[in-house]
């Protein structure tokens, strides 16, 4: 990108969490909202007025009408991102800001990275958990030997997704566009597990769908190892009832034992290094509007890493490599549930079922070519 003292981003996708990247890049210097997209103009109507700016339910309408905006950032249903951000890249030539999953498998990371840098441009995945005070805190402790090594990692994320969640929209609780808890409700908890752990090693798995009428998963759990000979366990659940209760990660090191509660790991419960932290580097999500409690601060910062990375050239925090871990990560417990037993975690263990192709329901999602 050439350098300007303004950056003007539109949002593809007005879904629950748009109005928090609304709300978070308005809040950045240099950053400039122009413009929101939704196929239910009554949902892209309500942003437009909200914060003084166009919509579309068109994002080919709105991109050749607005040349002038930067970035696009997707947040359409998860198995439609790489088929938009793909458009958005080669016919537009805008770069992209993806929210999670990035991107449903592994080598659709790759194909998008290889077309971004052709192009000169730039994709930004969205982790915005990492940001958390408490998650920072845990690791700067890991970085500075306050917990020594790791011995065991746990999560623990008990949240209550009832029928009704899924009969929003057709494209939830399929394995083509959503994929099940662990990856819609459970992948910054799964980006947490390398981000503080370090790199998993192998994974066994078992889902089951217990709690809704969905083919895909609602219930996980699972065992791992560390490269580094540390052992952990995850649990992963929308099938709690009747409300969200628990997401939390917990590090028992060599040295000290670090918990991280609260609705997104948004709590430091227990850090024996300095109990007297758990205060200071906690933060309560209450205040925030909509579901701000589960989506938390994080979006600020990273529209933060985004700006400086634009304008004062320092990396953005999430590279490639980083992104394409976590996705590998994340197809291991899928492949390890499909072949009842261990599997290594490695681009090569991709999942069977997640991220296959749907065009059925993709092609409700989708705009009628020219």
């Amino acid at each position: 990108m050439n350098k300007k003292d303004n950056f003007r981003i539109a949002i593809i996708g007005c879904g629950r969490i748009s109005g928090h990247h609304l709300r978070s890049i308005q809040s950045v210097m240099g950053l400039q909202i122009v413009a929101v997209c939704d196929l239910i103009e009554q949902k892209a109507k309500a942003y437009a007025a909200e914060f003084n700016i166009k919509y579309f339910t068109n994002y080919r309408n709105m991109l050749e009408t607005m040349p002038e905006i930067d970035i696009a950032v997707i947040a359409t249903a998860s198995g439609m991102h790489f088929e938009h951000a793909m458009e958005v890249m080669e016919v537009y030539k805008k770069s992209v800001i993806i929210e999670k999953p990035t991107f449903m498998r592994p080598e659709q990371l790759s194909i998008a990275y290889k077309k971004a840098n052709e192009l000169g441009l730039n994709i930004f995945p969205v982790f915005q958990n990492r940001y958390n005070k408490a998650v920072q805190r845990v690791k700067k402790a890991l970085q500075n030997d306050e917990l020594g090594d790791i011995r065991i990692m746990n999560v623990r994320l008990r949240w209550c997704r009832p029928q009704r969640y899924y009969d929003m929209s057709d494209w939830r609780g399929t394995y083509s566009h959503d994929g099940g808890a662990l990856t819609n409700q459970g992948i910054h908890h799964v980006d947490l597990l390398r981000y503080l752990g370090g790199e998993v090693e192998r994974v066994n798995a078992v889902m089951r769908t217990l709690g809704a009428k969905i083919e895909v998963e609602d219930a996980v759990v699972s065992t791992f190892t560390y490269d580094n000979g540390a052992i952990g366990s995850l649990e992963v659940t929308t099938a709690a009832r009747p409300d969200d209760f628990e997401a939390s990660l917990s590090i028992v090191g060599s040295k000290g034992l670090a918990q991280l509660g609260g609705i997104a790991v948004n709590k430091l419960e227990v850090f024996t290094p300095n109990p007297e932290d758990c205060i200071s580097h906690s933060d309560d999500f209450s205040d925030l509007p909509d579901r701000g409690r589960v989506y938390g601060r994080g979006h600020n910062e990273m529209y933060s890493d985004i700006s400086a990375f634009l304008f004062k050239d320092q990396s953005y925090p999430v590279n490639q490599n980083d992104c394409a871990n976590t996705i590998s990560l994340l197809h291991s417990f899928y492949r390890s549930d499909e072949v009842g037993s261990w599997v290594n975690v490695t681009v090569s263990s991709q999942s069977e079922r997640l991220g296959r192709p749907n065009d059925q329901i993709s092609n409700l999602y989708r705009l009628t070519k020219k």
